[in-house]
């Protein structure tokens, strides 16, 4: 499916009053940058290596998703469902991510440089080989995460 494409279902769906269905999609090395998929409902979806620098993911379904190695740089996903997304070694460097649910999600070795994950949910969460310390964790959720 072409990036063309995928936004006039978005569109559609929107026009609608429907939330915009890409569950179980293969967009593997995809190019999303800039894309409005706000409330996008993409569980389960294959997006490895794809490129969703400055999306506008809010309120997104990305729960069980694989996101390995993608670009979400400068993303937008607050209150985005993330839970058990694979986000290993996926670049999150000044993301949106306050209220997004990240329970038992995998960010092992994610780039988290000047993410903002106020109140976030990470219960659960491995983030393993992730600088924290450059992180806005304010209020967030970080029981049972793997932290090393």
């Amino acid at each position: 499916m072409t990036r063309k494409e995928v936004l006039e279902i978005v569109e559609k769906a929107r026009k609608a009053g429907k939330r915009p269905d890409l569950r179980n999609a293969n967009f593997r090395n995809a190019n999303f940058r800039n894309a409005d998929l706000c409330n996008a409902y993409l569980r389960n979806a294959y997006l490895r290596n794809a490129y969703l620098s400055n999306a506008d993911l809010r309120n997104a379904n990305l729960s069980n998703a694989d996101l390995r190695n993608a670009d979400l740089s400068n993303a937008d996903l607050r209150f985005a469902d993330l839970r058990y997304a694979y986000l290993c070694n996926a670049y999150l460097s000044y993301a949106y991510l306050s209220y997004a649910d990240l329970r038992n999600a995998d960010l092992s070795f994610a780039d988290l440089r000047n993410a903002d994950l106020r109140f976030a949910n990470l219960t659960g969460a491995i983030l393993i080989g992730v600088d924290l310390s450059v992180v806005d964790l304010e209020g967030a959720n970080l029981d049972f995460a793997q932290i090393e």
